[in-house]
């Protein structure tokens, strides 16, 4: 029986590519990757941004979303792009699920920055949560995805 493969942004995973260079490992997640069940991304990188990279936040402008950087650099287009790129490796798997990093512009799904850069939190998702959701993709984030039945001990 083929595994299940489980989307995953790379900073979980352990690679050092989050806006500040570091990682957000989580042990759980570690396993998957060791059981060959992890397909990971980066949208920010793969969109083209270097690491590190100033931190960048979504903004609404003239109804229209944005995604701008701490010193208003816009980087909806490398956002937009990196997203493309995680919708695409995860049909190549055939991934259904992502496991993503919460309150990211890109990965963030249910809560993110309010674009102030004040640290304060608002309903909404990242450009790359929303495309895989869009697409029919289960969303978690680390700090969720622990007590969802789909996701646990390898089953194959």
């Amino acid at each position: 029986m083929e595994k299940k493969k489980y989307l995953i942004s790379a900073c979980l995973a352990g690679h050092k590519c989050r806006f500040d260079g570091q990682a957000k490992p989580v042990s759980k997640i570690q396993k998957l990757v060791e059981r060959g069940e992890a397909v990971l991304v980066c949208p920010e990188v793969d969109g083209g941004l270097s690491t590190p990279r100033p931190a960048s936040e979504i903004v609404t402008e003239d109804g229209k979303i944005k995604v701008v950087t701490k010193t208003g650099r816009d980087v909806t287009d490398e956002f937009r792009k990196g997203a493309q790129v995680s919708l695409e490796k995860a049909r190549q798997h055939g991934a259904s699920v992502a496991i993503l990093k919460a309150k990211s512009p890109s990965c963030g799904y249910g809560k993110i920055y309010d674009g102030t850069f004040s640290g304060k939190l608002v309903d909404g998702n990242g450009l790359t949560a929303d495309l895989l959701s869009e697409n029919g993709l289960s969303i978690y984030s680390e700090l969720n995805f622990e007590s969802e039945g789909d996701i646990g001990e390898s089953q194959g």
